[in-house]
């Protein structure tokens, strides 16, 4: 019983095959089916291939949704050159609230301002990547990407110890804010803070010392990730008036990445910038100096690393296997079916050129007899006399 039910089962699944299997002794092989499967299994690779490489690629989501995490402090990371000694310049950060944040996490290091060759073609590399960047945001997925492997943009350290006097003062380091708007001063004198507000004791420098040429080697506002260049990276600016003010407005937005080698939050930003002499006579008022003033965006953007699912990329590629063997099957028999019509045309005799060569033969031949002149032959034949 069990044998027969095996059987029965057996031959069940036998009926339901979908895919019959006909005996080679009645397939009919052609050289134009041949080549037409070589092009079409050429295809089918290439593609396959073509679609493998899509599979490893990866793309940034990018999801809006509102910040709203307030009590946190934000961080600013700083390294900026300014062509004065470090006694006579000072930074410190004013918020919104009228809270000053004291530069004990900043650091004053005596340095020279101008660059060696090996620094400056640094810097112009960095320049022209900030370039392609404004061109092509598409780049900065890239940064993203591959953050691990990209080094930071720190300004690397001079080849040889120079004996150049050091004219300049590089300001560098971290500290934490509110997560209000808030503005880096930096302009000449020790800041001090009081009940009232905050000042800069400026009045043993001289005035013909203030120089406020400066260099931004590195500006960025959260976890300082290695291989992100910000906006302001490699930002030179040369002044030859003492009473020159630079400003720079910034809109932080927080940003949390999320990518398949790194987690972290950070903040991406947009500046513009302005720069102007003061001139207290033409009604040009204000303090000599640099002044970054920086504003939090309410809005927070998730940036994620996608990658195409597994069932994803096996139906693209059935797609493209079955497209492409159904396709070229009708191509060919449509071109099959062309070269049957016409050879059916011969074969039935509605343009036959050798019938046509043989009929115009036989006219020919008509119209040499018409033209040949025979004997008339008598009615009466003679007759034969017999001996």
């Amino acid at each position: 019983m069990r044998r027969l039910s095996r059987k029965k089962a057996l031959s069940l699944v036998k009926e339901l095959d979908a895919f019959p299997k006909v005996s080679e002794s009645y397939v009919e092989t052609s050289a134009s089916g041949g080549t037409v499967s070589l092009i079409a299994f050429s295809a089918m690779a290439l593609l396959a291939v073509l679609e493998f490489f899509v599979y490893r690629e990866t793309w940034m989501k990018y999801e809006y949704s509102v910040d709203k995490d307030f009590s946190s402090k934000l961080r600013i990371n700083i390294d900026i050159t300014v062509a004065m000694k470090c006694q006579h310049v000072g930074a410190d950060i004013l918020d919104l609230a009228e809270t000053m944040i004291t530069s004990n996490g900043l650091q004053y290091e005596p340095v020279i301002f101008e660059l060696t060759p090996q620094q400056r073609l640094w810097q112009r590399t960095l320049l022209l990547i900030q370039n392609r960047l404004r061109e092509e945001h598409a780049l900065q997925e890239v940064l993203y990407k591959t953050l691990l492997k990209g080094a930071p943009t720190a300004l690397p350290p001079r080849e040889d110890a120079s004996m150049e006097p050091l004219n300049a003062c590089r300001i560098h380091g971290h500290v934490y804010v509110n997560k209000v708007a808030g503005n880096l001063h930096i302009t000449v004198g020790k800041p001090i803070h009081h009940p009232q507000g905050h000042a800069h004791i400026a009045a043993f420098v001289s005035h013909e010392t203030y120089n406020f040429s400066h260099r931004i080697d590195h500006l960025s506002f959260g976890e300082e990730l290695p291989g992100v260049i910000n906006p302001l990276d490699g930002t030179e600016k040369i002044t030859y008036n003492n009473n020159q003010m630079f400003q720079y407005f910034i809109t932080v937005v927080p940003t949390k990445l999320n990518t398949y080698k790194i987690s972290a939050d950070t903040h991406q930003f947009s500046v513009t910038e302005r720069e102007r002499v003061i001139n207290h006579a033409a009604g040009s008022h204000g303090v000599s100096g640099i002044f970054v003033k920086y504003d939090t965006s309410s809005l927070m953007v998730t940036v994620s690393e996608q990658h195409m699912p597994l069932w994803q990329f096996l139906v693209r590629l059935c797609g493209i296997i079955g497209g492409i063997f159904s396709t070229t099957g009708m191509l060919h028999g449509l071109v099959g079916f062309c070269f049957d019509v016409i050879c059916c045309r011969f074969k039935l005799g509605l343009y036959r050129p050798g019938e046509v060569l043989n009929q115009d033969a036989q006219l020919h031949q008509m119209n040499n007899l018409n033209h040949h002149h025979t004997p008339l032959l008598a009615d009466n034949p003679p007759r034969q006399e017999c001996l």
